[in-house]
């Protein structure tokens, strides 16, 4: 196991010792492609984000996060959902295992360049048929799906 191994409504689940708030940016270039990295920790491909600081806002902790990740800054343009499944659980190598609390939010570059973080193999903008041949968590593949679909109101689960 790498650094972390996510579970998602998997009876061997270990049980959640922790919750803690995060969040991550979904963003869509002018060709429909949606920014993603590969994590260095599990080796799929995710949206950038993370958890929030003291004093932060989660907005705020989604565009460091996103900074730090992907090297681009970004704006928060809307709500894709909230997705707080305690079925998806998350554990680390150190021993927390963790209730998913993860807020996406849309978001759209206004600065910066692609770069690759320490937390990552790879970033880029791939297209949603791209993704489907391409190692991506089962719950970000639900978030990609809220997306595709065009809803009107974010997701609330």
């Amino acid at each position: 196991m790498g650094k972390r191994r996510d579970y998602y409504r998997d009876p061997t689940a270990p049980r959640a010792n922790s919750l803690v708030p995060g969040g991550s940016a979904l963003v869509v270039d002018e060709w429909g492609a949606v920014l993603m990295q590969r994590r260095s920790d599990s080796g799929n491909w995710s949206f950038p984000g993370g958890v929030m600081e003291i004093g932060e806002t989660l907005e705020e902790c989604v565009i460091r996060e996103t900074r730090e990740e992907t090297g681009l800054d970004i704006e928060i343009t809307g709500l894709l959902g909230i997705y707080t499944d305690p079925e998806h659980i998350i554990e680390y190598a150190d021993g927390e295992v963790r209730q998913e609390f993860n807020i996406t939010f849309y978001g759209r570059v206004c600065a910066g360049q692609l770069e690759v973080s320490s937390e990552s193999t790879e970033v880029r903008f791939i297209q949603l048929d791209e993704l489907e041949e391409l190692p991506v968590h089962d719950t970000v593949r639900l978030r990609l799906g809220h997306h595709a679909a065009g809803r009107a109101h974010p997701y609330l689960g």
